[in-house]
Protein backbone atom coordinates (compact mmCIF):
# COMPACT_ATOMS: atom_id res chain seq x y z
CA UNK A 1 0.00 0.00 0.00
CA UNK A 2 1.24 3.46 -1.23
CA UNK A 3 1.77 6.18 1.62
CA UNK A 4 -0.74 8.30 -0.04
CA UNK A 5 -3.27 5.44 0.15
CA UNK A 6 -2.46 5.04 3.37
CA UNK A 7 -2.88 8.54 5.09
CA UNK A 8 -6.50 8.50 2.66
CA UNK A 9 -7.53 5.48 4.80
CA UNK A 10 -6.31 7.41 7.85
CA UNK A 11 -8.48 10.39 7.15
CA UNK A 12 -11.24 8.37 6.13
CA UNK A 13 -11.48 6.35 9.16
CA UNK A 14 -11.15 9.51 11.38
CA UNK A 15 -13.69 11.27 9.44
CA UNK A 16 -15.72 8.42 10.28
CA UNK A 17 -15.66 8.31 13.87
CA UNK A 18 -16.07 12.18 14.05
CA UNK A 19 -18.94 11.73 12.27
CA UNK A 20 -20.87 8.92 14.14
CA UNK A 21 -19.66 10.55 17.83
CA UNK A 22 -22.96 11.74 19.95
CA UNK A 23 -23.81 15.19 19.31
CA UNK A 24 -25.09 17.25 21.95
CA UNK A 25 -24.08 14.89 25.09
CA UNK A 26 -23.72 17.17 27.95
CA UNK A 27 -20.05 18.16 28.64
CA UNK A 28 -20.47 17.09 32.80
CA UNK A 29 -22.90 14.80 33.33
CA UNK A 30 -23.56 13.60 37.27
CA UNK A 31 -24.50 10.81 38.53
CA UNK A 32 -25.83 12.78 41.52
CA UNK A 33 -28.35 14.47 39.60
CA UNK A 34 -31.96 13.80 39.61
CA UNK A 35 -33.66 15.02 36.77
CA UNK A 36 -37.92 14.52 35.81
CA UNK A 37 -40.16 15.15 32.57
CA UNK A 38 -43.37 15.60 31.86
CA UNK A 39 -46.27 16.88 29.74
CA UNK A 40 -48.37 20.08 30.57
CA UNK A 41 -52.01 20.48 30.31
CA UNK A 42 -51.68 21.37 26.39
CA UNK A 43 -48.53 20.52 24.17
CA UNK A 44 -45.78 21.81 26.17
CA UNK A 45 -43.51 19.90 28.02
CA UNK A 46 -41.05 20.24 31.20
CA UNK A 47 -38.07 19.15 32.73
CA UNK A 48 -36.96 19.30 36.22
CA UNK A 49 -33.63 18.90 37.68
CA UNK A 50 -31.94 19.23 40.56
CA UNK A 51 -28.10 18.77 41.39
CA UNK A 52 -25.59 19.09 44.07
CA UNK A 53 -23.84 22.42 43.97
CA UNK A 54 -21.01 23.51 47.20
CA UNK A 55 -23.22 21.42 49.59
CA UNK A 56 -26.35 23.53 48.60
CA UNK A 57 -29.32 22.55 45.65
CA UNK A 58 -29.33 23.94 42.56
CA UNK A 59 -32.30 23.26 41.05
CA UNK A 60 -33.58 23.85 37.54
CA UNK A 61 -37.33 24.22 36.26
CA UNK A 62 -37.66 24.40 32.03
CA UNK A 63 -41.09 24.58 30.31
CA UNK A 64 -40.14 23.87 26.23
CA UNK A 65 -43.75 25.05 24.17
CA UNK A 66 -41.51 25.52 20.86
CA UNK A 67 -42.89 28.64 20.78
CA UNK A 68 -41.08 31.80 20.85
CA UNK A 69 -42.09 35.06 22.96
CA UNK A 70 -44.69 33.40 25.70
CA UNK A 71 -44.77 34.62 28.76
CA UNK A 72 -44.86 32.21 31.72
CA UNK A 73 -45.28 32.66 35.43
CA UNK A 74 -43.15 29.97 37.58
CA UNK A 75 -42.57 29.50 41.11
CA UNK A 76 -40.35 26.82 42.84
CA UNK A 77 -41.34 25.15 46.08
CA UNK A 78 -38.53 23.67 48.53
CA UNK A 79 -40.17 21.68 51.33
CA UNK A 80 -43.40 22.96 51.19
CA UNK A 81 -42.47 26.79 51.42
CA UNK A 82 -42.06 29.11 47.56
CA UNK A 83 -38.44 29.37 47.44
CA UNK A 84 -38.29 31.49 44.22
CA UNK A 85 -40.65 32.59 41.83
CA UNK A 86 -40.58 34.84 38.44
CA UNK A 87 -41.65 35.26 35.01
CA UNK A 88 -39.96 33.44 32.22
CA UNK A 89 -40.52 34.23 27.97
CA UNK A 90 -39.68 31.42 26.06
CA UNK A 91 -36.85 32.34 23.70
CA UNK A 92 -36.94 32.80 20.25
CA UNK A 93 -34.49 29.80 18.67
CA UNK A 94 -35.52 27.19 21.35
CA UNK A 95 -39.25 28.02 22.34
CA UNK A 96 -38.24 27.34 26.20
CA UNK A 97 -37.38 29.04 28.60
CA UNK A 98 -35.23 27.95 32.16
CA UNK A 99 -35.42 29.08 36.18
CA UNK A 100 -32.60 27.97 37.89
CA UNK A 101 -31.80 28.84 41.69
CA UNK A 102 -29.09 27.33 44.03
CA UNK A 103 -31.23 26.33 47.34
CA UNK A 104 -29.94 25.25 50.97
CA UNK A 105 -29.95 21.51 51.29
CA UNK A 106 -31.86 20.65 53.99
CA UNK A 107 -30.66 17.63 56.50
CA UNK A 108 -32.64 14.48 55.01
CA UNK A 109 -34.52 14.56 51.85
CA UNK A 110 -35.61 17.52 50.36
CA UNK A 111 -38.79 17.75 47.99
CA UNK A 112 -39.16 20.50 45.18
CA UNK A 113 -41.98 20.97 42.70
CA UNK A 114 -41.56 23.36 39.79
CA UNK A 115 -45.11 25.03 38.33
CA UNK A 116 -45.18 27.44 35.28
CA UNK A 117 -48.70 28.93 34.13
CA UNK A 118 -49.18 30.26 30.62
CA UNK A 119 -50.44 33.63 31.19
CA UNK A 120 -52.23 33.71 27.68
CA UNK A 121 -53.61 30.15 27.53
CA UNK A 122 -53.26 29.09 31.03
CA UNK A 123 -51.67 26.02 30.17
CA UNK A 124 -50.33 24.81 33.65
CA UNK A 125 -46.67 22.70 33.87
CA UNK A 126 -46.05 21.11 37.23
CA UNK A 127 -43.07 18.87 37.92
CA UNK A 128 -42.24 16.78 41.26
CA UNK A 129 -39.03 15.26 42.55
CA UNK A 130 -36.94 14.49 45.81
CA UNK A 131 -33.81 14.70 46.03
Amino acid sequence: MTTTLARRRIIAVAALVVASAPLGAPAFANDDDVVRTGSCTGSTDWKLKASPENRRIEVEGEVDSNRAGQTWNWRIVHNGSVAARGTGVTGSRSGSFEARRVLSNGAGRDSFVFRARNEATSEICRGTLTF
